[in-house]
């Protein structure tokens, strides 16, 4: 029913996320009783207009549909279960599946920070990349282009779930190594052009990483560098004159 990847790591039972499966568009209302009902949770929403031939409206829609993230707190089963709208825990083996504290951070920061965030596909292989300033710092993800715009998926493992950040290209630095696979996939499973793709973005990072740093330079540098320029130039010149 879930698509749950096996996944280890040790989590302090008290500071522990798990997935809760809801009916269909029933995720604000589950939110919302569980949080009357004393229960830390996290229900993250995005910003889409929605037109109709008379009208548009501003929206905010979950992120990962029909699901509401819960911390802790099991030991209330019956409460939990007892609330309408939910249909069951998201589980591993038979038993509530955690969620690594980081993917539950990296989702609400992005949330929080205000850029565009939307849902999308999950992604089992790419460039891995960090970000090193900004509000995101230290998220990591991968790294995907749609036309001239770099986006970031971060993804949510246990759910075969992810969501979609815009960045710009001088916040990110690429991961060393090999682009990290994320799930059970066969590690030859990287085609010619997926890499070929990631050596475009990373030519495209770097040249974007330049041009911010041009444009940063104060008018003084800028002339001071024109300069050794020209001076090069002209060293270049007698050399080859001789």
């Amino acid at each position: 029913m879930f698509p749950i990847e096996s996944l280890t790591f040790d989590v302090d039972p008290q500071r522990a996320w798990h997935a809760i499966y809801t009916r269909h568009q029933h995720e604000k209302k589950v939110a919302y009783i569980l949080t009357v009902k004393g229960f830390e949770t996290f229900l993250p929403l995005y910003s889409v207009t929605r037109r109709w031939k008379d009208r548009s409206k501003l929206l905010s829609l979950p992120l990962f549909p029909c699901y509401v993230f819960l911390k802790a707190g099991l030991e209330r089963h019956l409460d939990i279960m007892t609330t309408p709208g939910i249909h069951a825990l998201v589980s591993n083996a038979g038993q509530p599946a955690a969620i690594p504290p980081g993917e539950i951070d990296a989702i609400r920061r992005a949330v929080e920070c205000g850029s565009r965030v939307e849902p999308h596909p999950f992604l089992k292989c790419g460039e891995w990349v960090r970000v090193k300033c900004g509000a995101l710092e230290g998220i990591q993800g991968i790294l995907v282009r749609k036309k001239n715009l770099f986006r970031l998926v971060l993804s949510v493992e246990m759910l075969g779930s992810a969501a979609a950040i815009e960045v710009d290209a001088f916040q990110i630095e690429r991961l060393n190594g090999k682009p990290q696979l994320v799930g059970d996939i066969d590690s030859g499973a990287t085609s010619t052009h997926a890499v070929r793709e990631s050596l475009d973005l990373q030519t495209e990072i770097e040249r974007q990483a330049s041009f911010q740093r041009a444009v940063s330079l104060s008018p003084f540098d800028q002339s001071e560098r024109q300069l050794r320029l020209c001076s090069d130039k002209a060293s270049m010149g007698k050399f080859f004159t001789r």
